[in-house]
């Protein structure tokens, strides 16, 4: 058999295998370009990792062990200190009666990670190249500027998080802006581990989460939850007696879960897999066993999450200010006047957290609470550097070395965060939380919308692109996910008191809007209305597909410049 790559792509990269036709999956090239194709993105993996040769045979530990990797990495995005945050005021303030909704929005999660993990695998491109090479210049850079806000976002909250766990085990000593410092100057030295191996790197992931596993696995089985309240929590879909307040932190546990640049970072994970794209049963066997690796990470992080909530809901349900206060005297701790004297309900964020733990369960309970807060935070930012990358990269075709890339995404990143460590301080961060909780929920649709439009493409995806059932279920979560946090983001806004703030508000609406309109239209038209496809410069129905070629992949038989 011989692979042909003269002629015209469609045709010529098929071939006939034990009779079966079968099409050469690979990369897609930039709109209209069937001839010419660009110099290949780099990526950041020096390296990939082969897959070994095993006997015909339903399931190997041996390849599911050589897939095990870029799961874990995207689990960390549902471990970052805003997700260990909502965990705990979830269990303040609903004890175990939010944890269905913790499992459910875990669940959807995986089935969007799924997505991601499919069309980085089948394509050979992350889906920020992808947007590149399918949306017009300027939908293109509006949604990277989104995307951008989404991870500058989430980055805050995870190196603030950083900051936070050095000041509680410096008992003070190291400010928030100093820890903020640390966090940089750390993470660019563990950005370069990569350079002694990919499964090295991962290894070291792979050690953090476990320090988290251990460290609120303690405080779990120091508090002592009710297993069985536990139990009926996570699989009995009702909340007795709950208010408002109840349902805008239900709502924010699936806005913290549920992460925009993830997405993204997921879809390019997977390129460090050496899958032969040419052939369907290699694609399909990887599709499958990141699927089990995607699984089983998000099972440990939806555990450890479970412990963080179960921990909150035992201990401090219903606990007032003065009970924690007087609690907090007795012990001798130095930050009694956190709480206020008075029979408000407790509020606590991963700063008064820690505080509350080391009041009833001793300072071990602190500093083991810090430990796994500083895990928490330092293998998110790292991971948030790695979609900054990615995303900058793929949309804007980046071709700096790695050290200028690495410098400028992290400088875009940082410097606001500075700035806010800078002029707070560590003891008043809930509402600048809460905003960046509401900047990240906006951002959602730019996510979600492109990844199932391209998924469901066969243009694109050939015949791995999404089925009926996946059209439909994927765009009901999609259209859920997105209402319901646009709920915490109206929620948040009415709750500013601000006439000033209503009217830009609603200014920044309507562009808002316009752009999601924008990327809804594309996306029904590659679901199937193709009523819709009238004009579009990008042709996405199914039977028209003009200016969108497969070819070979790009990292076959070429160089990467690094």
């Amino acid at each position: 058999m011989t692979d042909k790559r003269d002629g015209d792509p469609l045709e010529e990269d098929s071939w006939q295998e034990n009779g079966v036709h079968t099409n050469h999956y690979s990369s897609i090239s930039p709109s209209g370009s069937p001839v010419v194709q660009e110099e290949p993105f780099s990526t950041y993996f020096e390296e990939k990792v082969p897959i070994p040769e095993a006997p015909s045979q339903v399931f190997s530990f041996r390849k599911l062990w050589a897939f095990t990797g870029p799961g874990f990495l995207m689990s960390i995005a549902y471990l970052d200190p805003g997700n260990i945050e909502s965990d705990l005021q979830s269990g303040a303030k609903a004890g175990f009666k939010l944890l269905w909704v913790l499992l459910g929005a875990t669940i959807i999660g995986l089935l969007l990670q799924r997505l991601a993990a499919r069309l980085g695998v089948v394509t050979g491109m992350h889906l920020a190249e992808v947007c590149n090479r399918q949306y017009p210049t300027v939908p293109r850079v509006i949604l990277w500027l989104m995307v951008e806000l989404a991870i500058i976002g989430s980055d805050m909250q995870e190196v603030i998080g950083c900051a936070i766990a050095f000041n509680l085990l410096s008992m003070g000593r190291i400010p928030l802006w100093a820890g903020v410092l640390i966090t940089i100057t750390d993470t660019f030295v563990f950005l370069f581990l990569d350079k002694y191996g990919l499964r090295k790197l991962e290894a070291f992931f792979g050690f953090l989460i476990t320090v988290m596993a251990l460290s609120f696995g303690y405080e779990y089985v120091l508090v002592k939850p009710d297993q069985g309240e536990v139990l009926k929590g996570m699989f009995v879909p009702y909340c007795a007696d709950c208010g408002p307040m109840q349902l805008e932190q239900a709502v924010g546990i699936v806005g913290a879960v549920i992460m925009p640049h993830n997405i993204y970072l997921h879809s390019a994970l997977v390129k460090s897999r050496d899958v032969d794209r040419r052939k369907k049963d290699d694609v399909k066997e990887a599709n499958k066993y990141f699927f089990i690796e995607s699984t089983i990470a998000l099972f440990i992080s939806f555990l450890i999450n479970v412990f963080v909530v179960a921990v909150f809901a035992q201990a401090f349900y219903n606990k007032t200010n003065i009970q924690v206060n007087e609690m907090c005297n007795a012990t001798g701790s130095p930050h009694t006047d956190l709480f206020p004297l008075n029979n408000g309900t407790l509020e606590v964020d991963i700063y008064k957290g820690g505080v509350v733990l080391g009041c009833f369960f001793g300072p071990a309970a602190l500093y083991i609470w810090a430990i796994g807060i500083l895990a928490a935070g330092q293998s998110s930012t790292m991971t948030g550097t790695y979609s900054g990358q990615f995303v900058m990269e793929g949309f804007l075709n980046l071709r700096w070395s790695r050290f200028a890339r690495v410098l400028l995404t992290r400088s875009i990143a940082i410097t606001p965060t500075l700035l806010v460590a800078i002029f707070q301080d560590v003891q008043h961060l809930t509402g600048m939380n809460d905003f960046l909780n509401v900047l990240q929920s906006m951002q959602l649709p730019f996510a979600l919308i492109p990844i199932l439009t391209f998924t469901s493409l066969t243009s694109i995806m050939n015949d791995f692109a999404n089925g009926l059932a996946w059209k439909i279920s994927g765009g009901l979560v999609i259209l859920m996910v997105c209402a319901i946090n646009m709920y915490f983001v109206v929620v948040y806004v009415t709750a500013l008191n601000s006439v000033l703030l209503y009217v830009l508000a609603a200014f920044l609406s309507v562009g808002y809007l316009c752009f999601v309109g924008y990327l809804s239209w594309h996306c029904l038209i590659a679901l199937g209305v193709s009523c819709l496809d009238c004009g579009s410069r990008i042709p996405m129905s199914l039977s028209r597909h003009t200016d969108i070629f497969l070819l070979s992949d790009m990292d076959l038989d070429r160089g990467v410049d690094r």
